[in-house]
Formats: structure tokens, sequence, C-alpha cells
């Protein structure tokens, strides 16, 4: 197809007016004042700072960061100039942080699986009573979108809140995320109501860091912490990341560690678009480490089954990890019902709940139950709690680059924390039951009418409470001399049941139904000898 051709007229009157009128209508930025570019800049003092800015007119600060020696400046211009002045110690646009969540948008309730089937799995359950009230010395900070304080698992906790951003108490959660972590860190486990949180008694400090465009920042980020330190918090969670460091948010996280506060975070979500290194966490848990020392926890997700979630990031830099496929927490009443379905909760009288899916729900599970091992032991240093919480978790002190030190274990980290013997955890484990329930004399309509007809009923059963026998295959097969053959396939319904009619001749049988396993529950094997009378 040929190009379009342009026609301008023939006077050069109306030629010079339409080239002006065309050059006044175009979008070069004339008429819009250019969007004024964002720098950190980190400096070794104040005269440092104040020469720099005299060398950019219309540099103005508009954020300071407490004790980090860092400002975010807006002006026109080329912000990596700030570099090379004199006593400038860094400088770069603020990086972006993302909440590290995957909505689930479908229920995954199967009856006999509770429905908080993380606070089982991690068994938080069998923590002492003693241990769960001494946990109000505790305080755990939440770094995020904010939080429903009106829902009733929250408000409970009588929560201390801060917006950094805009500096108010007013920490409304339209977005819903923080809301939910909140919730599994520290939701209350006394007000006969909806969940209860991971951490007990444990204080809770709300800090909403939602900047522009509800995103997160480093400068965000680096603000919260260094506030929610100096207010007395023992636990930060930071459910968000993103690629890349900044010397800002190396410096944060070095205050917290430097003041015994332990920094638990997200690994990131984004195994199957690449499998990137997210910051903080592998700023908590250096890569190449192995999980061996670090400032902090870098947290994975597993499923109901204990093994990693389909999304949650591997490598050198994750420290263990903790339930974080479809776990069910608290959802803000102002959240999107799209993003936070709602399902009904038996026995709740108030407050919104639902499932959700990231690691972003696998850190505040670990900032909580390191809020139980701190109220078991006041006298340990974060970096014990830290390594009580590795060395108990389900890799009985083996790492791999999937599950780091494995899944946690709350009652045995309290356990090895007070010096008691640590009760070992039940693994699941698969049995069948068959029960004949009568075979019928009447024959069988067919061609071969010798065939009685024989109902039996079979139920796979599974010992682990967080490990359903739901949509298994069953298969029943008969002996025939040495060899078994196969003579139906069937998939288990809720509760692991399944009812079979067979046809067989009048004599002895030998049955057996075979259950073959899977990733998450090994296979089973039940015999029935079954004899059908004319």
């Amino acid at each position: 197809m040929p190009s379009p051709v342009l026609h301008f007229p023939r006077f050069p009157a109306l030629l010079a007016a339409a080239i002006a009128l065309a050059a006044f209508l175009a979008p070069t930025g004339a008429t819009t004042p250019p969007a004024k570019a964002h720098v950190v800049v980190g400096f070794r003092s104040q005269a440092a700072l104040a020469d720099a800015l005299a060398r950019f007119p219309g540099a103005e600060i508009v954020r300071r960061v407490p004790h980090m020696r860092t400002v975010e400046i807006e002006f026109d211009g080329d912000p990596r100039g700030f570099s090379s002045q004199p006593g400038i110690a860094f400088s770069h646009r603020p990086l972006l942080r993302t909440s590290k969540v995957e909505p689930a948008l479908a229920a995954i309730f199967r009856p006999g699986v509770p429905y908080e089937w993380q606070y089982i799995a991690t068994r938080v359950n069998e923590v002492p009573e003693p241990v769960l009230r001494a946990a109000s010395a505790i305080k755990i900070a939440v770094i995020d979108t904010g939080a429903d304080v009106t829902h009733p698992d929250l408000a409970a906790k009588k929560p201390e809140t801060w917006d950094i951003v805009h500096r108010r108490p007013n920490v409304a959660d339209k977005d819903g995320h923080g809301t939910f972590v909140s919730s599994l860190a520290a939701g209350s486990v006394t007000n006969n109501e909806g969940i209860a949180g991971f951490g007990g008694d444990a204080g809770l400090m709300m800090m909403k860091a939602v900047g522009k465009d509800d995103s997160f920042s480093d400068v965000d980020e680096a603000a919260a912490i260094v506030y929610a330190v100096d207010h007395g918090a023992k636990i930060i969670n930071l459910s968000l990341g993103g690629e890349g460091t900044s010397k800002l948010e190396e410096r944060a996280i070095l205050y917290a560690a430097s003041h015994n506060v332990l920094l638990v975070a997200a690994a990131g979500n984004e195994y199957q678009e690449g499998n990137p290194i997210e910051y903080p966490a592998a700023a908590l848990q250096p890569v190449g480490s192995k999980g061996q020392g670090g400032v902090g926890l870098s947290v994975g997700a597993t499923t109901l089954s204990g093994k990693r979630a389909s999304f949650s990031n591997t490598g050198s830099q994750i420290s263990l990890v903790a339930p974080g496929e479809h776990v069910f927490g608290a959802v803000a009443a102002r959240s999107s019902r799209a993003w936070w379905p709602r399902y009904a909760l038996p026995g709740s009288l108030a407050g919104l709940y639902g499932w959700s899916s990231g690691t972003s729900f696998s850190s505040p599970e670990v900032a909580g139950a390191a809020a139980l091992v701190w109220a078991a032991n006041p006298a340990l240093t974060a970096q014990q709690v830290a390594g009580i919480l590795k060395a108990t978790a389900s890799g009985h002190g083996a790492w791999n680059p999937r599950l780091g030190y494995g899944l946690i274990d709350v009652a045995g980290a309290v356990a090895a924390a007070t010096g008691q013997p640590i009760a070992p955890r039940v693994q699941a484990g698969a049995w069948l039951s068959v029960q004949r329930l009568h075979a019928r004399a009447a024959r069988l309509a067919g061609p071969d009418r010798s065939l009685r007809r024989v109902r039996l009923a079979v139920h796979l059963r599974t010992s682990a409470p967080t490990v359903a026998p739901d949509w298994r295959v069953l298969s029943l097969e008969l002996r025939r001399g040495r060899q078994w053959r196969r003579i139906a396939r069937t998939t288990t319904r809720f509760g692991g049941g399944i009812h079979w009619t067979v046809g067989l001749r009048p004599g002895r049988h030998l049955l057996r139904v075979v259950y073959r396993g899977r990733w998450d529950l090994h296979g089973a094997v039940r015999l029935k000898p079954i004899r059908v009378t004319k």
C-alpha cells in the first residue's frame, strides 16, 4: 500500500499560518510543565548537602529519612548529577517495591481440613498458653498498604498506626493487602471471633507506607523501618519487594539490626517469570549465604502439603518457608471483591474473611512465630531467634535452595527456645478402608447371567490434618492367578469416599484397592477377600 501523501496549501501565507498553528498544538510540552525528577541522595554532612543543592537551582527537599542522612529531592534536571558532588555518598532514583501477593480467586475449603489450615500445619496450635500470653511484651510492626482497624481480629489488638508518607495516624486500607498480612502476623487469639494470628498476644504496629500512585519505594520502606525501630518494634514484617537494592535500604536494615530488631521479608512470587532475586529479602539473607548468617529471614511459600508453592522464588537467599498458597485471613471491608473474595466463616459474627496466596503471607506467619520464640525466652537476640526458627524447621538442619531450612515448626521452635524436648511433627500418611456392603442374590442383566452384584464402600484416609484425601484416583483390582487385573478406577469425592458396584461370579475372590500415591501423599493398598454365593 502506498504511503499517504500530505497536501499543503499553495499560498506561502497560509502555509506559514498552518505551520505556526501545528507548532502551537503539537505535544511538545510547551503548554504543560515537564514532570519533575525525584532523586534519593545520601550525604555525609548537612553542609555538603547544602552545597550540592546550591548547584541545582529549583531543587527542593520533599522527604527526609531520620538517622539515615538521606533525603528525597524533587527538581528539574538529570538526577545523575548529584553523585559527582563533594560530600554526597550516593544518589539514585527511588526503587519500586510491590506487594508479594498472588490472589486466590476460588475457595479451597475441603471437609475435614481447617479453614485456617496454616495454623495447624506449622503447629502454632501446640504452643503453650503461657507463651501466647507472654508475647504481649513483643511488638510486631507491619509495613504495608495499611489496615482495616475496624476488623474484629485487628481491633481487639488496639494497634498503633502511622502513615509514614502522609505523617498521620489514619491507615485506612483500600488495597486489602496490609489487612490480610496483619491478621496473619498478629490477629487476636482471645476475641472469640474469626481467625487466630501467629503471634499470640503480640502487639501490632501498622505502618502504612503507600506513596504516590499507591506504590511503595525504598524511601517509604526505609522511613517506615526507622520509625518502627524508634517506636519499640522488636520484629518488622516486609511483605514487599523488587529487583535491586539501594544504599538507603541497606542503611535502614543495618539500623534495625543494630537495635536488635528482627526483620522478616517475603522472598518473592516470580519463580515462573525468571526467578529473580528480590530485595529487601536478599539483603536480609544474602545471596550465596545458603541460609547461613544474615541479619533477618527471607521467607518462601509452601502448599498445604508442605511442598514449595509453584510461584515461590528459590535460591541461595532463601532462609526457610511457611504456608503461602491458599491461606486464610482477614479481608478489609474497602478492598476489591475481585482481588479479595469473601467467604462465610462458620461461627463468625463480624468481619470478612477469605483465602489468598503469596510469599506476602508466609512472611507474617514467620514474624508471628518469632514473637512466640522471643516470648518463650526474652534473653535471646534477634539473630538467635532467627537461628532457632531455622534449626527447628522441617529440614532438621539441612538447607536446600527450594525450601531453605524447611517449613517452620512453631511449637518446636518455642520448645527449643526454652530447652524443652521437641515433639516430632506428624508426617502425612495414607490408609484405606474397604467394607463389603452386600452381594445381592439377583443376577446381573446381560449375556453372563452367572454374575452377582457386589457393592463396596471404600475410604481413603490421611493422618496429617492439612492433607486432604479428596480427588484422589483409586483402583479396584481382582486377583487372577498370579496377576492383578484392574476392574474399576474412580476418583474420590469430598471426604475421600467411593462406592463401587461390580459383577463377580459365585466363589471366593481376592480384591485390593490401590492408591498409587502422589507428590504430597504416599501410596496405600488394602486387600479384601470376598465370597460370593449362588
